[in-house]
């Protein structure tokens, strides 16, 4: 009994281990026969690639079909007729096939099939990117005044997903308030749009506002629109002279320079704690004098207008005599200053050596002395040694017959 027992075991513990080398050889062959596909992002209007294939095949067809489950490629037949889907490689483990000119319809997922026992299938999700329109900016139609506010509002459409407005001032960028996003009507995209406030200075004159739009279907930059700014501010003035050493009995002018926007158009002359002489003629923007002379010494002041407000400014004239030397600018100064520093301690330079020279030679005179003398009977001697020479040597004599 024991021995049926244990029969029955081994039976059934050979059994079991035939059904799992079965399973496992099954699931080996599913394996082979399992076609393996991966999803692709395409934007509208561009060509996507569609591949599927498996590791081993028994002489069953690949199959490619879209979002509808029309069959698109059966093997290397082509069974719908749409030019955009082209044949790329059919083989028996192997089938790619392009779409060309996607568009939003062509969203979704197609599948792969193996017509084996029984048919394997694998799916490939196609993501149709929609490209944004270039972005639209409103709400600036005239110059604005300075220390206002105006607000911009920029608008793109067509996108999918939506895309995301970026505001930049120059090459600064803004930040804007939150973008609304709207879905279009009859079709799977979006419209973007954002606002922006800007207060105003004289320094945004002239200034470029971009609305650029970022979105995965485009390069940063492709897509953007900018509006300049036109700001009106008051003017800001001066007064250049003509010459910065004007000479008593010259020609001469000053000129009343406005930086304002609108330019200034209107300009009037005074003199201050006087009346402009009338040889002073006033022409615009400059004030002329026929013949300068030392009464036009004084203050004048030029007001300018430029219909958002009037400014001033002034200008203090000292005539020079003819004779008068224009006075040297800083620059020429420090150079000359470096000139004569260089002289004087070349001459220093020049009196110590030369002073050294001289105590040297004055002791090398006293040393002979003191040699003329050392030998000498009475001073008379001395002198004589010195101024002869060393003590010891022979005179020539020369002898007259």
């Amino acid at each position: 009994m024991s021995f049926q027992r244990s029969a029955f075991r081994a039976l059934v513990a050979l059994t079991m281990l035939l059904a799992t080398s079965v399973r496992s050889n099954n699931e080996k062959d599913e394996m082979h026969f399992q076609p393996v596909t991966q999803d692709e992002t395409v934007s509208v209007g561009g060509t996507v690639t569609l591949t599927c294939s498996v590791k081993e095949n028994d002489n069953s067809s690949l199959q490619w079909s879209n979002t509808a489950q029309q069959t698109l490629y059966f093997g290397e037949k082509r069974a719908l007729k749409d030019n955009r889907i082209q044949l790329v490689k059919s083989t028996a483990t192997e089938l790619i096939i392009t779409i060309a000119d996607v568009q939003l319809s062509d969203d979704g997922d197609y599948t792969c099939s193996i017509f084996t026992m029984p048919v394997r299938t694998s799916r490939a999700t196609v993501t149709v990117l929609g490209v944004p329109g270039k972005p639209v900016i409103t709400g600036f139609e005239d110059a604005v005044q300075e220390g206002s506010k105006v607000t911009l509002t920029c608008t793109s459409s067509g996108s999918k997903p939506p895309a995301t407005l970026r505001w930049y001032r120059d090459h600064e960028e803004l930040k804007g308030h939150p973008e609304v996003v709207e879905s279009n009507p009859d079709e799977p995209t979006y419209t973007v749009t954002s606002e922006i406030t800007l207060s105003v200075t004289r320094n945004d004159n002239n200034a470029l506002i971009t609305c650029a739009v970022d979105h995965p279907s485009i390069t940063i930059g492709d897509k953007q629109t900018e509006q300049p700014l036109s700001v009106l501010f008051s003017p800001s003035v001066q007064i250049h002279p003509e010459s910065d050493l004007p000479k008593e009995g010259e020609k001469f002018y000053l000129q009343c320079v406005g930086n304002g926007n609108p330019e200034p158009t209107a300009f009037e002359w005074e003199k201050k704690d006087g009346e402009l002489h009338p040889l002073v003629k006033v022409d615009g923007a400059f004030l002329r004098f026929e013949s300068l002379n030392k009464s036009d010494n004084g203050i004048y002041r030029c007001l300018a207008d430029n219909g958002i407000d009037r400014q001033d400014g002034s200008y203090t004239l000292l005539v020079q005599d003819p004779t008068a030397m224009p006075t040297s600018s800083g620059v020429d100064h420090a150079v000359i200053g470096g000139v004569v520093a260089v002289i004087v301690f070349i001459m220093l330079c020049l009196l110590i050596v030369l002073g050294r020279y001289l105590i040297r030679h004055k002791g090398t005179y006293l040393t002979h002395e003191a040699k003329g003398s050392d030998d000498a009977p009475d001073a008379d001697t001395a002198i004589i040694n010195a101024e002869g020479g060393h003590s010891g040597v022979d005179d020539k004599k020369e002898y007259f017959i």
